[in-house]
């Protein structure tokens, strides 16, 4: 049992690194966005899709463990930590209790940055298809299609303004 409880609350912490990771992610991307310094937006967001997996990753090992503790304890693999928690030994109880909540509280931080990032890249978006068809009053916004790929707005053919002279 000793060994079972070393991997379920090693398997806390690497999720709680991760999810601390993605949010530190968040943060550097929220803050590049916040004073536009757009250089390494693009890779920032690379970054994040890269953390997701990490985190992914670690949930389903965490899972795994999880898993494997309510087996032991024979409960059913589904029981959540409410019902696993009170039938370990008194020793391990309050750290797996304080894992689980810190986990669970950055997973909520983690997830509202997210969310605001998501809307700060999506209104920056829109500013920036006002400002091109402003540039090109006519065109169509960039639409995707199904494989991603977006077209180019188109131009207009003859020049808003006459040239002088």
């Amino acid at each position: 049992m000793n060994q079972l409880l070393t991997n379920l609350i090693e398997a806390l912490r690497e999720e709680l690194k991760q999810y601390g990771e993605m949010l530190a992610l968040l943060d550097h991307q929220q803050q590049r966005v916040m004073h536009r310094q757009t250089d390494d937006l693009l890779p920032s967001v690379a970054g994040v899709e890269a953390q997701a997996d990490a985190v992914h990753a670690a949930r389903r090992e965490r899972e795994q463990h999880q898993r494997h503790a309510a087996r032991r304890l024979e409960l059913s693999e589904t029981a959540g930590f409410g019902e696993l928690v009170p039938l370990l030994p008194a020793d391990y109880q309050p750290l797996i209790r304080a894992l689980v909540q810190e986990n669970n509280e950055l997973l909520i931080r983690v997830q509202q940055r997210a969310r605001q990032n998501h809307l700060l890249l999506s209104r920056a978006v829109e500013l920036m298809q006002r400002f091109m068809s402003s540039l090109c009053p006519g065109s169509s916004p960039k639409t995707c299609d199904d494989a991603g790929r977006t077209s180019a707005p188109s131009l207009p053919r003859h020049p808003q303004c006459d040239t002088a002279g």
